[in-house]
């Protein structure tokens, strides 16, 4: 048989429910201040990065700086787990020179970006505006020996054997080409203009 509650100690336990249904149906609007934190920009390598990160983390935002290489630069220079913006001046210099002048400070050569330079065969490690200036000369230097990928870059198509049937179909109409009727021609006067031919 089931057990009896009184009805006051019903009352008593509805009330709280009831309060807690009314705070759910209409909350009360509290204004809190949100607080901004400014997060600070820091300069590496002729780019933008954010100060909140670790230098490790950070690195790979620079053009020419891969993962790989970005870490081999944190373990160098010995700041890797340190925030971008905490690093003083002398930090950051040496940080700089570290990205330019990677062989002087015992980075494998393996995780260089250029390595047999066809200019001079050195391997090299070229970042940001020199990497992106290189990368331009080296097109420029396929498309005046008019070697197979210098005429493709010429022609914009791809250059590394992908089919053009169905891709890269943005620029030239490839294929089948409708003739324009003239103004004031219709179809039957064009079928017939055909059927005298």
């Amino acid at each position: 048989m089931a057990k009896q509650v009184p009805k006051e100690k019903e009352a008593a336990e509805a009330a709280p429910k009831k309060a807690r249904w009314q705070e759910k149906k209409a909350p009360e609007k509290k204004m809190e201040k949100v607080e901004r934190v400014a997060t600070k920009i820091v300069r590496v390598g002729a780019k933008d990065l954010d100060g909140a990160l670790t230098v490790k983390k950070a690195l790979p935002g620079v053009t020419g700086v891969g993962f790989m290489f970005g870490n081999a630069t944190a373990n160098v220079c010995g700041f890797g787990d340190k925030k971008l913006a905490d690093l003083s001046e002398d930090e950051m210099k040496r940080l700089e020179d570290i990205l330019q002048n990677p062989e002087k400070y015992g980075i494998p050569r393996w995780l260089y970006n250029r390595r047999f330079d066809p200019e001079d065969g050195n391997d090299k490690h070229v970042i940001s505006g020199r990497l992106e200036l290189r990368h331009r000369m080296d097109i420029n230097e396929l498309k005046k020996i008019k070697c197979y990928r210098g005429v493709r870059h010429t022609l914009g198509l791809p250059v590394r054997g992908q089919r053009t049937r169905s891709s890269f179909r943005k620029s030239a109409t490839v294929g089948v080409t409708r003739t324009k009727a003239k103004p004031g021609q219709t179809k039957e006067s064009k079928k017939s203009k055909e059927s005298k031919k």
